[in-house]
């Protein structure tokens, strides 16, 4: 709880009267935050957040990374993602991996970034159903499972948003 919740009103971009899509042409986790923040806060002059997520492989040099969503082709298809990943790591015995989110804020111009990190490795096969995005295919560190396999209460504590947004509370709590 932050010491003074009415001080932060938290808007949606449609009440901003924000319903194109923001540019995201960075090639980094953190730049894509950056930029989101700042479209937001120079066009439409709001205090704001912005977050950019990504899933780095080390075998495919940090890829997907800032194209995670997009690894397979501009139709976004989680499934398509999964299986372009898996493909690619058919033959390779280094299966380690990270999910990396950025959270980039901007109050009154001054620009903070807060970055959550789960390590982990690729799977040889999806398991689980929950979830979404690689989360069938990523199990993280010390554990048995792959995010999908995990309730959301387990997957948020232990997860690379769920430590930047902690980070971001503790920020705003000061």
């Amino acid at each position: 709880m932050l010491n003074n919740p009415s001080v932060i009103e938290l808007l949606s971009l449609s009440a901003i009267g924000c319903i194109e899509e923001i540019p995201e042409t960075s090639n980094t986790i953190k730049g894509n935050a950056i930029q989101k923040a700042q479209y937001v806060y120079e066009k439409y002059g709001y205090n704001c957040f912005a977050d950019d997520t990504g899933l780095e492989i080390d075998a495919l040099n940090g890829e997907p990374g800032v194209y995670s969503a997009r690894y397979a082709g501009e139709q976004k298809s989680n499934e398509d993602n999964m299986e372009k990943v898996l493909s690619q790591l058919k033959d390779k015995s280094n299966r380690n991996a990270r999910f990396k989110t950025v959270i980039a804020l901007i109050i009154d111009g001054k620009l903070t970034c807060f970055e959550g990190i789960v390590e982990g490795e690729i799977t040889k096969e999806k398991s689980g159903s929950e979830g979404f995005g690689y989360d069938p295919i990523f199990k993280p560190k010390g554990y048995g499972k792959t995010f999908s396999e995990m309730s959301m209460t387990e997957k948020n504590n232990i997860s690379h948003r769920g430590k930047a947004i902690i980070k971001l509370i503790n920020h705003l709590k000061k």
